[in-house]
């Protein structure tokens, strides 16, 4: 049975307790259509899973908590596979608070509590830090990102967690190689998984394969309580934006492109790129054996 298969099959097996759903999705459509993205999206999560060995050696995760769609889609997933007993790892839901005006401190803690989700929110002013040090016009999402990164590692680590856990999605991992294409010169995007520069910590991306369209329906289907951003959404001309506005052409036009994007992505030949510290050019000679591609 392929991993496809094999997914698909323990998707349909309950937890042997006796419910249909864990309670989060008590009060879900019950229509085919949900119930097809439902089950893609658990899909998508458990191929990452796989490809990526999230599991391996895991016993508890941090879940970054933004108020957004896609943290809210997150945590819903992993609850989903955890009740049908297909993720042992312990979870714990954790939103910073970090001092924006008007941010409404109620809404997830009330929400965490009602779903029966261990969680912690923690208070770090970094708005102002991030309005004192960037100029008005620029964009805060980069600094914004690394102090609340920052905060969410001291977290996981104060935490016991082997791993902080985040929202990003198919997206997001594309935007990013496209920004660092145009605008930075390299090749580079989110890693589904990644060491932490201490190495003691894991940042894991479970949502790396499925579509933004699809967390979108999911939110909007599942009533998520999402908060806005009033710090950096109100923006506009991000770079981000503008990766996000091509790539929607792109899909338009062609569809079925953004698969095919991050599928490259997991197929990278060395020997036909331009860079001399992953392939050796120089010990390639006429009549020799050639160097392997790592």
């Amino acid at each position: 049975m392929n991993i496809a298969a094999k997914i698909a099959d323990e998707l349909e097996t309950p937890n042997g307790d006796g419910t249909i759903a864990h309670a989060l999705f008590a009060e879900a459509p019950n229509s085919v259509s949900f119930n097809k993205l439902r089950k893609r999206l658990l899909r998508n999560v458990r191929q990452a899973f796989d490809d990526f060995a999230m599991l391996k050696g895991q016993r508890r995760w941090l879940i970054g908590l933004s108020g957004g769609k896609d943290s809210y889609g997150l945590l819903a997933l992993l609850l989903d596979l955890q009740w049908r007993g297909l993720l042992p790892v312990e979870l714990i839901g954790c939103n910073l608070d970090q001092g924006q005006p008007n941010f409404p401190k109620h809404i997830l803690p009330d929400y965490l509590s009602k779903i029966g989700v261990k969680h912690r929110i923690e208070y770090r002013d970094t708005y102002s830090i991030v309005k004192e040090k960037v100029p008005d016009g620029s964009t805060y999402c980069s600094l914004c990102s690394r102090l609340r990164r920052g905060n969410l590692y001291r977290i996981a680590k104060e935490e016991g967690c082997d791993a902080l856990v985040l929202g990003h999605h198919r997206e997001d991992i594309l935007e990013t190689f496209f920004m660092n294409f145009f605008h930075g010169g390299r090749l580079a995007s989110m890693p589904p998984k990644l060491l932490n520069d201490e190495g003691n910590l894991m940042v894991l991306r479970p949502l790396a394969y499925c579509a933004e369209d699809d967390m979108s329906k999911f939110a909007a289907a599942m009533q998520f309580p999402i908060i806005p951003c009033d710090l950096c959404g109100s923006q506009d001309g991000l770079q981000r934006n503008a990766m996000k506005e091509m790539l929607a052409d792109i899909e338009r036009r062609m569809p079925g492109r953004k698969d095919t994007m991050l599928r490259a992505l997991a197929h990278v030949n060395p020997s036909h790129l331009l860079d001399p510290k992953l392939f050796d050019f120089a010990g390639l000679i006429a009549g020799e054996t050639a160097p392997k591609s790592e």
